[in-house]
């Protein structure tokens, strides 16, 4: 039976995460200090071999091409859910913008970060660390997300909600992060189809599934920290939502787990790093895995990264098509990404359990 883990608003005045001021200090707040068997190795980790995937080639249709990227991605999605793309179609000038941008908005006073301050129970907003959910094991980090919707009635809500909540100021910016989303959602389609010629369906059936899809857009800052061993900047857990595409800085920190041990994956300005989340590995009924990975953080430089979590329609029902289910063999039950958003932002810490977690809560709301 997986445990539940029913979160709320701390009682007490939460502790302000501040990177400015606590970066300088000799010793880092208990709060963000993880117990031992959790905290990052001295050693570097090894690499993680992660395929490396032509979208252009494959979307080209040429046989060879198709054959080759649709068996790298079976083998690592399988193995371990992570591989890259290249020649994906986003401009490179896009990318470097987004990175500005993201610079631009954490080096700003705290103060004004605050302005789009999170609220408990939302995913859209600044956070410093989970300070105001979680009293332990904080990450060292601080994350700007924000909605991303594909529905035609959206046009512009990445753009309209960074206007609203940080001010005319910030047009650029908001134009920036909602084109970035325009050119994930497109390429999330393209590997929804590279995903079901994979898993040997209909190449639009994933398409079509997600082409309304109703996104996360976050952006990441890792600010240096004196005691990197100590703590880490994102804890170990799977993503609850579909997939993942990260672009990373030139500063490395992303780790996976994989054959009881952790492994990096570097930084590469040319690609993009996607991992499967728990959505899409109830979506292919467990044939393929999410993974379980982490950030850590070092004592020199700040690390940022860009993270667009592709999820469907809120209220699109998540169920394997037939042909990935063998004898009525369901892995899970089937279920709305609402409901399971909801889950992850009001009652549970995600981790590697997140998926068994909310599948026992589900069975056990069916039955009250």
């Amino acid at each position: 039976m997986a445990p539940i883990i029913f979160t709320s608003p701390l009682e007490t005045t939460p502790l302000i995460f501040d990177a400015s001021i606590f970066q300088k200090e000799a010793n880092i707040p208990s709060q963000f200090v993880w117990p031992d068997h959790e905290r990052p190795r001295l050693e570097p980790s090894p690499p993680l071999n992660v395929p490396p995937i032509d979208m252009k080639a494959f979307l080209s249709g040429e046989p060879l091409s198709v054959a080759n990227a649709t068996r790298l991605v079976n083998s690592a999605c399988q193995e371990h859910g992570f591989f890259q793309v290249f020649n994906h179609g986003v401009d490179s000038s896009l990318i470097s913008e987004a990175h500005k941008f993201t610079n631009q908005f954490f080096e700003m006073p705290l103060i004004e970060k605050q302005k789009a301050q999170r609220v408990f129970g939302e995913y859209c907003g600044y956070a410093s660390s989970f300070t105001n959910r979680f009293s332990s094991k904080l990450p060292w980090k601080e994350t700007l997300s924000f909605r991303y919707s594909a529905h035609p009635n959206c046009a512009n809500i990445v753009q309209d909600y960074i206007l609203n909540v940080m001010g005319d100021d910030f047009n650029d910016f908001g134009k920036v992060c909602q084109e970035y989303c325009e050119a994930m959602s497109k390429l999330s389609l393209d590997i929804m189809e590279l995903l079901g010629a994979s898993l040997g369906i209909d190449r639009s059936e994933f398409r079509e599934f997600y082409k309304d899809n109703d996104s996360i857009m976050r952006l990441n800052y890792y600010p240096p920290c004196q005691t990197p061993y100590l703590t880490l900047g994102t804890g170990p857990h799977c993503d609850p939502t579909s997939l993942t595409i990260l672009h990373q800085d030139d500063i490395g920190g992303l780790e996976v787990y994989v054959d009881e041990k952790w492994h990096s994956i570097a930084p590469c300005s040319e690609g993009f790093v996607v991992n499967i989340g728990d959505t899409f590995m109830a979506l292919a009924n467990g044939v393929y895995k999410s993974c379980l990975h982490r950030a850590v953080v070092n004592n020199r430089t700040p690390r940022k990264s860009l993270a667009f979590f592709l999820s469907p329609n809120m209220d699109k029902v998540v169920t394997p098509p037939k042909t990935l289910v063998k004898n009525d063999q369901r892995m899970y039950p089937d279920f709305t990404w609402s409901s399971f958003l909801e889950f992850t932002q009001k009652h549970y810490r995600a981790d590697m359990k997140t998926l068994d977690a909310f599948s026992y809560w589900l069975k056990r709301e069916s039955e009250i």
